[in-house]
């Protein structure tokens, strides 16, 4: 197949072009290096079955030759308020990228007659009031909210791809993505697994805002990325939920990651200064994942971790 996707320079889009070379697919990726990184396609440059085009999807997207396939990943996705790549601080080119880049995406796979698969997230569930999450459930947001400018953007996408497919007949893929870490994530990316290795690399407390009792549920990126083959390739229209079910307390993790870098100075509480519509509790129900796909993660919590570090140390220039 040939394959378009979008937010291909992304953390996760590179891992989903490096899985579908593989594979034997033939890959055009595309992304305009907002949040994206030329860095993460760099090694695929002389693969033969490779090919980028830089473009804003929020504008009308043209992709020459035939494209059988179209995965809509472009978006800016760090909650850091602090990082010039945070949504926050890229409010309209979020909106833009859910909107009228999930609308010109759509409108690539109803030209060529191509499956598409949308990137949503668990953050349409709001801050949850049921848990784990189903993807029966229709969640619990503030639309206004400091972190709504993406959780709304996403929402949006998922109503319009569902119209493209009940309207048009488009053959339409929905993944909601639960928290996943691994190499590529930006330094400043400003979510837990970046900020807590990075502070134990440098021998310092790992943070908690709160009182470390809002749990997470952590899925190494291989994992992910085979759950989104799985769902890519299936006949299931609507949402599904790919994340693992085990859920950890950010404490627990500060003691993990703490115990496995071999830091020494333990964690700091910071109990005023936790982000606003920072969800309390955020774990996937995967039984339609488990039933429809045979999908499950594989990767426990240790060995991603340990899989993930060697890439910061280089990154922060301690390798």
């Amino acid at each position: 197949m040939r394959i378009l996707i979008t937010g291909a320079a992304g953390f996760l889009g590179s891992h989903l072009c490096e899985r579908l070379l593989a594979d034997g697919h033939e890959v055009v990726g595309m992304d305009n290096f907002i949040t994206g990184s030329p860095q993460n396609l760099t090694h695929l440059a002389n693969n033969p079955g490779f090919s980028f085009i830089r473009h804003d999807v929020s504008n009308f997207i043209f992709v020459p030759g035939h494209v059988d396939g179209v995965m809509h990943f472009a978006s800016p996705a760090s909650p850091n308020p602090h990082s010039p790549l945070g949504y926050v601080n890229l409010p309209i080119q979020t909106m833009k990228a859910g909107a009228l880049g999930t609308h010109n995406t759509l409108g690539v796979a109803r030209a060529h007659g191509a499956c598409f698969m949308l990137a949503s997230t668990s953050e349409i569930y709001g801050d949850p009031l049921e848990h784990p999450q189903t993807e029966s459930y229709w969640g619990h947001v503030n639309p206004i909210g400091a972190r709504s400018v993406y959780d709304e953007a996403k929402r949006f996408a998922e109503a319009l791809t569902m119209a493209y497919y009940q309207t048009h007949g488009i053959d339409t893929r929905i993944v909601r993505i639960f928290n996943t870490y691994g190499p590529r994530m930006h330094l400043d990316d400003g979510r837990v697994v970046p900020n807590f290795i990075q502070q134990a690399l440098y021998g310092k407390p790992l943070t908690i805002y709160g009182d470390g009792m809002q749990t997470r549920s952590f899925c190494y990126v291989d994992d992910l990325v085979d759950g989104i083959m799985r769902l890519f390739f299936s006949e299931e229209h609507l949402p599904v939920n790919i994340g693992n079910p085990v859920e950890t307390t950010i404490l627990e993790f500060a003691e993990t990651i703490n115990r496995i870098v071999g830091n020494k100075s333990g964690v700091a509480f910071l109990p005023g200064e936790r982000l606003e519509s920072d969800p309390q509790r955020r774990r996937p129900d995967i039984t339609k994942a488990r039933h429809l796909l045979g999908w499950e993660p594989r990767i426990d919590l240790n060995e991603g971790i340990a899989k993930t570090i060697p890439y910061f140390r280089k990154k922060m220039g301690l390798a």
